[in-house]
Parts: C-alpha cells; structure tokens; sequence
C-alpha cells in the first residue's frame, strides 16, 4: 500500500536522465513536487504523463517524473510522449518507489516543502488531475482531448 496524504516523504537520491544526482530535500527547496511514478510500458501511465506534462509548465508546483524503466527505453518514452519535465531513474531494484509503497503506476504524490505527502493518487482519475492544474495554475485539459472519468493504473 502507498503511502498517504499526511505522511512524511522518504528522502532519497536519484540520477536524472544525464546521470546527475537528485535529491528529495534539493528539489523541495524550489517549491512543492509532485512526483509521478511511472512504467515506459504501462498505457495508463502512456495517457496520463502527457497531461501532467502541460502542467509543469507551472511556476506553483514542480513535476518530477520517476521512472521504473532503464535510460534508453525511458528516453524513448519520453519522446514519444512529448514529455518534458525533469524525469529520474529508479530502475535498478526500485528502492524509492518501494519506500513509497507503490504497487500500481502511475502513482502521484505530492510534496510539500515541509516533506509532508499533501495528495496520493493512483492511475488517472479526471477529477485528481484537474484538482492538480488547480493547484498548478494550469488547465491540463484542452478542447478536443479524449478524457475519462477514470482509468485504472
């Protein structure tokens, strides 16, 4: 079971997609993350990285991307995606995404700049991304999109 809303957010150490190091503590010193956690292979996470993509065009939250895939099929994805957001890389034995308890992807979590969990959220649910382009100043959702209520993840 994930972790919820009100618990504190394992720190941890990943490498970005050039292979730098990122921190938990480093990134929350520009503002609240929302971390999306994220198999290349998984069509709910295909459908729904695009859309939070569009909001991380914002200057309120920051989007990080955590990927369970290696550097080159993540890379692809992201391309053909068109995602853009910071991503790191938890491939090698999963360790953040098992301290954050995930069982089913995409799972977002949103963290405060006190490293407390604010929002959790599992597949895609139209009401929680819209609720996140709230909180974003973003409208993730444009004319012509295909958007349903729920996907599972």
């Amino acid at each position: 079971m994930s972790l919820a809303a009100g618990q504190r957010a394992p720190s941890f150490e990943l490498p970005d997609m050039k292979g730098g190091p990122r921190t938990l503590d480093q990134l929350l010193q520009n503002g609240p993350v929302a971390l999306a956690f994220f198999k290349i292979t998984c069509p709910t996470c295909q459908f729904t990285l695009p859309f939070l993509d569009r909001l991380a065009a914002s200057d309120k939250l920051q989007f990080v991307a955590v990927s369970q895939d290696g550097v080159k099929g993540t890379a692809d994805f992201l391309k053909e995606y068109g995602v853009k957001f910071l991503t790191l890389l938890d491939a090698s034995g999963y360790p953040v995404s098992n301290a954050y308890g995930i069982t089913l992807v995409p799972t977002v979590f949103v963290v405060e700049q006190d490293g407390k969990i604010s929002t959790c959220f599992d597949g895609f649910s139209k009401r929680d991304v819209a609720a996140l382009g709230q909180r974003a100043g973003i409208e993730p959702f444009q004319p012509g999109d295909y958007v349903p209520e729920w996907k599972a993840g």
